[in-house]
């Protein structure tokens, strides 16, 4: 980072009001920061250039993921601050624009990058074997995005019913969660389980709602009964181990999402609230504070990029003629603190080269239209999720595939998402000085 940022970070930390809660913060660096961490272990290339995964070579690895799938913290982080910015922003349309700017400026410039450097390399001949891979990897990484928003673009209703209801509106889709498994492995119905990803990613979701006003008391039976919960439809039911998807598993507990994620994700959820008195402390020591107020600041960038580090990585030991050693040898375990430092370093290069772009606009925007706004992240997140389904291989080709129910090509998710994020941005109107 160059000295201004640093300089802006020691600023920023030190005009810190009093009463903001620090943890969170610490939390939405901290889940991100592990999320990026396990993508860089889990990534074992083989010697013959194949990209595998860690813990398909290494089943019993799959454990671990109980404690590193952290995904379902970020989530719960980001019900806590959309709560408090709907309430500080009431309006629709100011709201979307002023939690999404952030979130879909820096995306879109890493779908036109890699985009264009996907055309390039399907022009060269490039588009199979690693190459195909690699085009297909990279934007997998959206399907993030593409829940983020819609939690943005479901905030108001689910906050209100939430502000009703309290914990029952939590509960009422956690049944629905239930339910829905119910439905998929007991009675067979198609296309059910996709219904999954919007229940069980809101319930977490909801639980920062829940957290907002205070209403998270129990902690410990909180985790107790998520990770019992997890367990038992483990050891009983036909849900995997990995709390991530595996290649080629039949059923994912991540795509769709199964009631054992979230189970997965209430007992993380208590787990976080049960260190909220230590972590508040740690969080409020000045230089650690001065971290988390910087790495916020380019912690989405850094996300979108850090793939394409990894990649870049092993890029650069091909281009040097090295070899890869064979994923879970023990020389690749003893290369594996060198790859890290390495894409931390290529991560670092392009953050500095791409965090401009997540960098809040010096313009102000008042007013717009709700209904548009809606529509604008709606066509948003299809194309997001449709990107990530589809891939950037055979983009010149139209390939397509499946999102729930319906066929999507590379380039329509594309337009989609273009068209998307500037219906969110809306008309400008730049205040007078």
């Amino acid at each position: 980072m160059g000295s201004s940022h640093r300089t802006g970070a020691r600023e920023l930390a030190a005009a810190t009001p009093a009463g903001r809660d620090r943890y969170v913060d610490l939390l939405r660096v901290a889940s991100l920061a592990v999320v990026v961490l396990g993508h860089w272990t889990m990534a074992a290339v083989t010697p013959d250039g194949r990209i595998d995964n860690l813990l398909a070579v290494v089943p019993g690895l799959q454990i671990v993921t109980w404690a590193f799938q952290v995904m379902p913290v970020f989530f719960f982080v980001g019900g806590f601050a959309h709560a408090l910015a709907h309430r500080s922003r009431p309006g629709y349309a100011d709201f979307l624009r002023a939690r999404l700017r952030r979130l879909l400026r820096p995306t879109m410039v890493f779908v036109a990058v890699w985009g264009t450097a996907a055309l390039l390399i399907q022009l060269a001949g490039g588009g199979g074997g690693t190459g195909g891979a690699v085009l297909r990897l990279v934007p997998q990484l959206l399907w993030f995005i593409g829940i983020y928003l819609a939690m943005a673009a479901l905030t108001p209703p689910l906050l209100r019913l939430h502000e009703r209801w309290g914990a029952g509106a939590c509960a009422a889709l956690v049944a629905g969660a239930v339910a829905v498994d119910v439905l998929r492995f007991a009675a067979g119905v198609p296309y059910v389980e996709f219904l999954n990803f919007a229940f069980v990613w809101l319930a977490v979701h909801q639980l920062g709602f829940l957290r907002a006003d205070g209403m998270i008391r129990r902690p410990a039976l909180l985790a107790g009964a998520g990770l019992a919960g997890a367990a038992a439809l483990v050891a009983l039911g036909p849900y995997p181990l990995s709390m991530v998807g595996m290649p080629g598993e039949e059923v994912s507990n991540m795509a769709p999402p199964t009631l054992a994620l979230l189970c997965h994700g209430l007992w993380l959820v208590g787990a976080v609230e049960l260190l909220r008195g230590p972590g508040s402390r740690l969080a409020a020591r000045a230089g650690v504070w001065r971290v988390v107020v910087a790495a916020n600041g380019i912690a989405m960038t850094a996300f979108l990029w850090h793939l394409t580090a990894m990649l870049g990585v092993y890029g650069a030991l091909a281009a040097l003629g090295l070899e890869p050693p064979v994923p879970a040898s023990a020389a690749w375990w003893a290369w594996l603190p060198v790859r890290l430092l390495a894409a931390v370093a290529l991560t670092a290069l392009l953050v500095a080269l791409f965090r401009r772009f997540e960098a809040p606009a010096p313009s102000a925007r008042t007013g717009g239209s709700g209904p548009l706004a809606a529509l604008g992240i709606t066509l948003a997140l299809l194309g997001v999720l449709g990107l990530s389904a589809a891939g950037f291989a055979g983009l010149l080709e139209g390939h397509t595939a499946t999102l729930i129910a319906v066929d999507v090509s590379a380039p329509a998710a594309v337009a989609l998402a273009l068209v998307g994020w500037l219906l969110v941005e809306g008309p400008t109107s730049r205040r007078s000085r």
